[in-house]
Order: C-alpha cells, then structure tokens, then sequence
C-alpha cells in the first residue's frame, strides 16, 4: 500500500509503479502534485475509484498510464482527460470506457493505447489526432470496417487492431500502401479478400486468423522492408510464392493452418530468418537446403505436411538452432551418422515424432545437447517503457513463437508464450528406431517431457533416468523393453505421468508416490509385472530386494561414466576444431 498522506512531494515529477502488486487506495494527495510529468501506476491491484479531481491542474502531464486499474469498476469516461493539454502517451487499457460523439483528446497524443477496453465501433475521435503515431486498439469488439480516414493520419506508423470483429477496409485496394505504417497488426478478425495491398517500407505485418483464401498475392513480394510476415490460420492454397526472395530482410516468416502444397522453394528462404513455421499445410518434397545458410535460425516448425526426406543433419551447422518440429510427415532413414556426433547445443524443443525414422541410436548419442544438460538463464525485460512505445511495439511482434502442438502427460497441448523459454522435451516417438536406449538419455538433466513411445526399443530401461529430475512426463510405451523398471524411477517427484504399457518387463512395480498414483493402463500388456496398481501381487520379497540392490549399484556406475562421456566430449571437440583451424590454410 501507498501512503496516505504525500503531498509534502510538492516537486515530484515522475512517479512509476507500473506492472507491481500494488493494493489498497490511490491517495488523493498523490495525484494532485501539479509538477507530475509522469504518472504510471498500470497493472497493479489497487481498489475503489481513482480521485483524480480537477485534471487541468496537470499542466505538465505527459505520461498517464492507468491501464487495467478499473476492472470491474464501472465506466471511465475517456472526456476526462481531455484538458490535459500535454498529454503525449495515455494507457487507459482494461478498463470500461465510455466516449460520446462529440469526444476531442489533446492533439499532441502520439501514443495511446486502449485495448481491451470493451469498445464496439471504431473511436471516432481518433480522426483529428493528428500526431498519433502508436494505436492499439486490440482486444475490443469492433466490427464492420476499417475507416478510410485512419491510414492519412499524418504521423501513424504502429496500428494494432487485432482481436476484434471487423471484416474490411473502407477506400480502395492502396488506401494502406499509401500510408507511412511501419507495423499492422490485423489478427484474429474476420478479413477476407481483396487482401490489402501493403507499403514497401513496411516492416512488421501480422494478418493470422481471418479469412483470407485463394493464393498468397505476390504482391506482398513489394514490400520489401518486410522483417515480420505472419499469414498463419487463414484459408491461402496453392504454392509459396517464389518472389519471397524479394524479400531479403525477412527474419519471421509463419504461415501455417493454411492448404498450400507443393514444394518448398529453395529460393523462398531469406537468409535473415530466425523463425519459419509452415506446419499444417500440404507441403511435400525435400526440406530446403538453403535453410543452411539461415545462422541466425532459432525456431524451424514443419510439422504435419508431407516432407519426404532423410533426416536433415545438415541443421546441426545452425549454431542457434533451439526448437526443431518434423513431427507428423514421411521423413525417413536413420537420425544417427556413422562417426560422427548429432549434437544440438542449443536445442529445448526436438520433436520428430510420426515419421519413419529407423536405425539404432549410438550410446553417446546425447553427449552433445548442452542446453538439456544444463540450467539456462533467460533475462526478459520486465515491464514496459513509458517512453519507447516503438520498442513496446517491437517486443510484442518479436515474441515470433506462435505456438507449437506438443503432447504431454498422454494429452495434446498447445505451447505458447513463455512455455518456450522453459519447455525442455525431446520426442521421438511413432517411428521405427531400434536397439538399446542410450545411458547417455541421462545427461539430459533439464528434460520435462520424453516420449520415446511406439518404436521398437530392446533391452532394459536405463537406470540413468534417476538423473532427470526434472521430468514431469515419461512415455516408453509400445516398445520391446525388457527386465524390470529401475526401483529409483519411484524417487522422480515431479513424474506426474508415465506409461510403461505394452513391452516386455518383469517383476514389482517400484514403490513410490507418483508411481503408486498412475492408472493400471500406464503399465498394461506386460504379463509380467507386478505389484500396484496392477492386481497381480509380487511374491520372494527377499529376491526383489536384492536385485534392488544391484540395480542402484549399475545406476552408479552409469552415472559415473556418462558424467565423464560429457566431460570428455567439449575438449574434444575444441581439440578438432583447432586442428582444422591449422590445417585449413594448407588444405
């Protein structure tokens, strides 16, 4: 809670307490400080009505931020602010607005941003700020169309209108080309076509989840400042257009839930790319090599299309590679080379599941994947700039992870937002792998979900999962394992869900809490098997203890040696990193 009494604060300019857990009451002197510039007190949980008094006494405002305080509160009435004439950015986001026709804001706003505000036509007001440069007006209930008079707004370069209802634009097909809008956020609306016709220096355009069909217009190729390019979740069919290569600085490229087909073009791949998502479609033929040439390629998703291909070892050149989707096409062939090692440094997210992968995976097969193995730190900004709303608006945009289909605790789930940051998964299951699981599965220490399931795995489960302590889902199902299930599996305490039905394993189930609590189906078709939940009692207690015994001294052991494999492995690979070094000038 604040203070009750601050009027001794009589020079105070700036007063900033956005995005905090602030409660209780605004006291009444905090807001009558008439030397206020600044005044940000958005998404906190402060109670009752705020008792502004008489605004024009703020001669020198020119930041209020007030976004979500009213929730729920009855209406604020957007008339209120307007003697405030040096008003530059207003947030009155969250609450419930009401504007009358004859409605006139301070000329001088050039940022203000009413999202989810309950509106339900476009502001009318908005046609004489003539300064305004940033627009946000997502998250409402406005329909019909876009007005014509928006786009010769002289200083308008940042418009979000995404999440709302409307369905078109007023004026003709280049009312927005002519424009001087850097980024256009039109997203979850109900567009369809003529689909507009864009402005070259465009930089950020996001046009998902509306109702666009027919080709991808080639005309998109002409806006050539194009970085972002998301036309996800829409009803565009026939091929990627081949003029994206055009479009040299384009470093997002989404267009997936849509019905294109054919090939992938080679020359479509813009070298800047850092996130390519094309999953959902009809796609078929090679993954494209150019991808090799994207370094700074973070986020590759191709999941649920028709690839026919090897699996591309070739990605492992892209040293920032973090989330690789192939789940769901005809990729086929072994996922090892003989020789030599697939490591992925970076990688969180590996899904390749519903393929046809075959072969045996080598036992130092995940000696490499150093972002499984080990803690990363990930610094985000907190909160937002009252100033820089040109970086508020990037960081919105930059978020280029849309979302990706991922199966967790036996359920499809959706990852989105910060899911990305700290999902750690590996799944390779429905394909045709074979042979031992790698002892070396146990370095993969940071690992939330493994699903190895419907392949046809042999031998014993490796003792080494103990070291994945993290793990919340294990699936090894519909496998050809034998032997028991390692006791130490009963000591995972954050194992939620596990499935060990339909191979070939013996004796008890391990005690433990989270395993004690899985249905009788997660270890199903194993005629061997005993104990809980299972119906079938265990008998020679004497001999299950001591094959308990041995079982923890092997899982030390391995322990001990792929803790050593991974030592081993980086020195290694400096060691060849440096001998090429030398010799290449002699090659």
């Amino acid at each position: 809670m604040l203070p009750s009494n601050m009027s001794s604060l009589s020079k105070l300019e700036y007063f900033v307490l956005g995005n905090n857990s602030f409660s209780g009451f605004i006291p009444s002197s905090l807001v009558m400080i008439p030397s206020l510039i600044c005044l940000d007190l958005g998404m906190n949980d402060f109670s009752g009505p705020l008792e502004i008094g008489n605004v024009s006494k703020f001669v020198s405002l020119e930041t209020l931020d007030l976004s979500f305080y009213n929730i729920g509160r009855g209406i604020v009435d957007l008339s209120f602010f307007s003697p405030l004439m040096s008003l530059d950015y207003l947030d009155l986001s969250g609450n419930n607005l009401k504007m009358s026709s004859t409605l006139h804001l301070p000329s001088s706003i050039t940022s203000l941003a009413l999202l989810s505000c309950n509106i339900s036509e476009f502001p009318r007001f908005l046609e004489t700020q003539t300064s305004l440069e940033y627009l946000d007006l997502s998250a409402n209930q406005i329909k019909g169309q876009v007005p014509e008079w928006l786009w010769r707004l002289p200083a308008l370069k940042y418009v979000n209108i995404s999440q709302n209802a409307m369905s078109g634009f007023e004026g003709s097909a280049d009312v927005i080309q002519r424009s001087a809008i850097y980024m256009l956020d039109i997203s979850s609306n109900a567009f369809h076509d003529p689909f507009p016709l864009l402005p070259s220096d465009m930089n950020f355009f996001i046009g998902s989840n509306n109702r666009f069909s027919g080709e991808i217009p080639r005309k998109i190729c002409e806006a050539v400042g194009l970085f972002t390019l998301d036309l996800s979740n829409n009803n565009f069919s026939a091929s990627i257009p081949r003029c994206f290569e055009n479009l040299h600085l384009l470093s997002v490229l989404h267009l997936q839930s849509n019905s294109l087909s054919g090939d992938f073009p080679e020359q479509s791949i813009s070298f800047h790319l850092i996130s390519l998502d094309v999953g959902h479609n009809q796609l078929s033929g090679d993954l494209p090599k150019s991808l090799i040439n994207c370094s700074y390629l973070q986020f590759l998703n191709v999941e649920d299309n028709k690839f026919n291909d090897m699996f591309p070892f070739w990605l492992r050149l892209l040293p920032g590679l973090q989330i690789l989707i192939l789940r769901s096409n005809e990729f086929h062939g072994p996922i090892s080379s003989p020789g030599e090692s697939l490591s992925f440094p970076k990688m969180r997210i590996f899904d390749i599941s519903k393929n046809r992968f075959s072969g045996v995976l080598p036992s130092d097969y995940f000696a490499g994947w150093s972002a499984m193995s080990s803690p990363v730190v990930y610094f985000e900004g907190q909160g937002r700039s009252f100033i820089s709303y040109q970086r508020m608006s990037f960081k919105r945009l930059s978020s280029y992870h849309n979302s990706v289909g991922l199966t967790n605790k036996g359920l499809d789930m959706e990852l989105i937002g910060s899911g990305f940051t700290i999902y750690k998964t590996f799944d390779i299951s429905g394909n045709r792998l074979q042979g031992s699981i790698p002892n070396s599965i146990g370095l993969l220490k940071e690992l939330i979900v493994l699903n190895m399931s419907n392949n046809a795995f042999t031998g014993r489960i490796p003792p080494s999962l103990l070291n994945l302590t993290k793990l919340e889902s294990l699936d090894l199902s519909q496998n050809r394992l034998f032997g028991e299930i390692p006791p130490a599996l009963g000591k995972l305490t954050f194992l939620a869900r596990m499935n060990f039905s339909h191979n070939m394993l013996d004796g008890p189930i391990p005690q433990g809490t989270q395993i004690q609590t899985q249905d009788s189906s997660s270890f199903a078709d194993n005629p061997m098997l005993c104990g809980v939940p299972l119906q079938k009692t265990c008998g020679g207690k004497e001999e299950a203890r001591k094959q308990e015994q041995d079982e923890e001294k092997e899982e030390k052991d391995q322990v001990f040696n792929w803790t050593a494999a991974a030592i081993g492995y980086v020195p290694g690979v400096l060691c060849g990193f440096t001998i090429g070094f030398i010799l290449t000038p002699y090659a």
